[in-house]
């Protein structure tokens, strides 16, 4: 986890702690608090101590069990801080997937330049309809969330739109295993490799592919995307990590510069492309 985000946990902890014990009635024990909320003894303490994240809900329960309902916005304001740049997965799709695209789409929009690097799937902005419903669908079944797949994939198709407009320039980096990975049935998979063939050679796509045999300056880790110079994206099986501080920044077009060194384009990326398709439908 983030030593950043940990440590603004537990910054909003302390100040739980001292909210209870400047309650106006008198300081309050934490089984006391407890027992005013109707919550285990242990929540107190592991909100206090930052050993788990609060929920706005939990905050005005708190500023309320005090004693001191006027904290609560100072509360709130403390933890969309911290979560604007921590996302996590059970809160993001609690309202399903559609949200979480919508959100997307507003970054992408305002973007000239975008640099992704993907390990083991097919980018979002260069998906089918078909594998993004596969996608959307494991996740949904991996995280118990709302299964709103329809949504979510015409969200993230409206999304694509942005290749098609001038002034755009999209810069992609998949590894050779995203290209085998059956995440979805090999008629959607092949399907799939054929819209990758299709964008090489467009004026606002970049398409390189890391082959699995090449040598790597540094290892493969979690997928990425840089929107211009100003966000960071990088996905986690907890959380998306939201990073718009320039060193972060400078640090992930560093990774993705590195990795770019390992990458094939244009024919060489076609022609791998195409032979995966064919192993995947087999001998005829």
């Amino acid at each position: 986890m983030s030593t950043d985000f940990q440590q603004a946990r537990e910054a909003l902890g302390l100040r739980l702690r001292e909210l209870r014990l400047s309650a106006p009635g008198g300081r309050l024990t934490g089984t006391q608090l407890a027992q005013r909320l109707g919550w285990p003894h242990s929540k107190i303490y592991k909100l206090e101590g930052g050993k788990q994240t609060a929920t706005s809900e939990d905050l005005r329960a708190w500023a309320e069990g005090v004693g001191q309902p006027g904290a609560f916005e100072e509360l709130e304001a403390r933890l969309k801080g911290f979560e604007s740049h921590i996302r996590s997965w059970r809160r993001q799709l609690a309202a399903g997937h559609r949200p979480v695209q919508d959100s997307w789409n507003i970054e992408v929009a305002r973007s000239t330049a975008i640099y992704a690097w993907e390990e083991s799937v097919i980018p979002g902005m260069l998906q089918t309809a078909d594998y993004a419903r596969h996608i959307f669908l494991r996740y949904a079944e991996l995280q118990g969330s709302v299964r709103d797949t329809d949504a979510a994939v015409r969200a993230r198709m409206r999304r694509q739109e942005w290749l098609y407009e001038a002034g755009r320039r999209f810069h992609a980096l998949v590894w050779e295993a995203a290209l085998h990975a059956l995440i979805c049935p090999p008629s959607v998979l092949s399907n799939q490799l054929d819209r990758l063939t299709g964008v090489i050679g467009m004026d606002t796509v970049e398409l390189g592919i890391i082959p699995l045999a090449t040598s790597l300056r540094i290892p493969a880790a979690n997928g990425f995307w840089v929107l211009d110079d100003r966000l960071v994206i990088a996905e986690d099986w907890h959380a998306e990590l939201w990073l718009d501080d320039a060193e972060s920044v400078t640090t992930y077009m560093r990774v993705w510069k590195t990795l770019r060194q390992s990458a094939v384009y244009g024919t060489e990326a076609h022609n791998m492309i195409n032979r995966t398709r064919r192993s995947i439908a087999g001998p005829r």
